[in-house]
Parts: structure tokens; C-alpha cells; sequence
């Protein structure tokens, strides 16, 4: 592989790695305003790329097809949409601020469950980011290196703070500081995996690049719904999160189409 392309697999992991280690430099927990805030700002970071880096590309892939081009997006995000929705059914896990865990039962301690419920919300992301570097490596679709490289670091931007939300409150739970950032990062480990898998599955059969996009981007509109916003608005009112939500889809929005033309 090429040194471009392992820095676009890596930068996301990185970004979750660094933001586990404020656990490190920080003494208290983030408060639950400050957790609502950054959830919201992820939500919207995701929500943006899954549209202007994922939807829009691959829609000019399928354009060739007239009034047919809508109908492999459809089903690409279809295909994302239930394949998290089995992931969440299958994989036992436990989402902050809930005492109920998901998926099937198991005899996994808290932390663990804690920890694979953020791996769930990472593996569209690297999803996402392989499938645009596959989109690049065919050479055959309007995808740059700096398309690829945006999304990459857009998504990395986003883990950093992704990163302290995970490793904080299992230092609050009891956990060294080492574990904690150890638990923090590893799970961010999916997402250079993910990326991987989609860029080989993609390069195999390069027809199915536009329902790669698509997928990644059901993916991770699945995560935003059922995970980040349910968080972002839980417990007393507050406004910061959809402020957060619409910042980071901003940013993000403006990122792409300034550094992914």
C-alpha cells in the first residue's frame, strides 16, 4: 500500500487514540453537558460526510443509468441500515448512561461491553473512509486523494473528542488510567480494520463501489439516530447538543467540498 493510503486508514485510529489520552492530563469526569456537546458535534460530522462524501459520489457512479441511478444507492444504504441493526442485535454491549446491555447474552464485564458498544460505532466510520480510498485507488470514479484524505481527517477530528468521552468515565468507574486509555484506543482499532476489508472487498469487485459508499453511509446514519442522538438529548433539556450537531455538520460540510475537490 501506499505511504498516502496508510496515513488515510490510520488518521481515524489516531484521532481516538489521542483523545483517550486526555484521560492522562484530566482528574475529573466531563460533565454531562460537555459529553452532550461533543456527541452532538460527532453526530454531525457523521451526518455530513455520510452526504457529501459517501451519498453524493456515489450517485455521480450510477449516473449513467438515467432514472435508474437512485436504485443502487437505495439498496447500498439499505444494506448498511441492517447490517448494523444485525451487528447491534448479535453483539453483546452497553451503551453510556444505560444499565440494560444489548445483543446476546454474555458474561462480559461492564467495561467490555461498554468498550464493543463504541467498536460498533467506529467500524462504519472506517467502512466510510475505505470505501472512498477504494473509490480513489480504481482510478475509474471522481474520487481524489484529497477527497479520501479529508474524510479520513474529518473523521479524526470528530474521534478526539470521541476518544475522551470513552476513556473518562471508565477512569470514573474504577479503572487505572492505563486501562482506561487502553480500552479508549482499542476501540478505534476497528476502524483501520473496516477500512481495509472495504478496500479489499471493493477492489475484488469494483462494480460494487457505489453500494460500498451508499452502505458505509447507512451505516453510519444507523449510528446517529440509534446511538448519538438518543445521547446528545438524554436526561434534563438542552439545546447544546443540536448547537454541537449543527456546528460539526458544518465544519465538516465546508471541509469536504473545499479540501475534497
Amino acid at each position: 500500500m501506499s505511504l498516502a493510503l496508510w496515513q488515510g486508514l490510520l488518521i481515524p485510529f489516531a484521532g481516538t487514540t489521542l483523545g483517550s489520552a486526555a484521560v492522562f492530563f484530566m482528574n475529573r469526569n466531563l460533565s454531562t453537558s460537555v459529553q452532550r456537546a461533543l456527541t452532538g458535534f460527532a453526530a454531525g460530522v457523521m451526518v455530513a460526510a455520510s452526504i457529501w462524501s459517501l451519498i453524493l459520489p456515489a450517485m455521480e457512479q450510477t449516473s449513467h443509468m438515467g432514472s435508474l441511478s437512485i436504485l443502487p444507492v437505495a439498496l447500498g444504504f439499505w444494506l448498511g441500515i441492517l447490517f448494523l441493526l444485525g451487528l447491534d442485535r448479535l453483539v453483546p454491549h452497553l451503551h453510556r448512561e444505560s444499565d440494560t446491555a444489548e445483543g446476546i447474552k454474555s458474561g462480559l464485564g461492564k467495561t467490555t461491553m461498554l468498550a464493543l458498544a463504541v467498536a460498533l460505532h467506529n467500524l462504519p466510520e472506517g467502512m466510510a473512509v475505505g470505501a472512498v480510498f477504494a473509490g480513489w485507488l480504481s482510478g475509474g470514479v471522481d474520487i481524489s486523494l484529497s477527497a479520501a484524505l479529508a474524510l479520513s481527517i474529518g473523521i479524526a477530528v470528530q474521534n478526539f473528542p470521541e476518544g475522551a468521552i470513552i476513556s473518562m468515565p471508565l477512569r470514573a468507574e474504577g479503572l487505572s488510567r492505563g486501562r482506561s486509555f487502553l480500552y479508549g484506543a482499542m476501540s478505534g482499532a476497528v476502524e483501520p480494520i473496516g477500512a481495509a476489508l472495504t478496500i479489499l472487498l471493493a477492489g475484488i469487485i469494483v462494480p460494487i463501489l457505489p453500494y460500498a459508499l451508499s452502505f458505509a453511509a447507512g451505516a453510519m446514519i444507523y449510528v446517529v439516530v440509534e446511538e448519538l442522538i438518543p445521547e446528545m438529548s438524554s436526561g434534563k433539556h438542552s439545546n447544546i447538543g443540536t448547537v454541537f450537531f449543527s456546528i460539526g455538520f458544518t465544519l465538516m460540510m465546508i471541509f469536504d467540498v473545499t479540501f475534497g475537490s
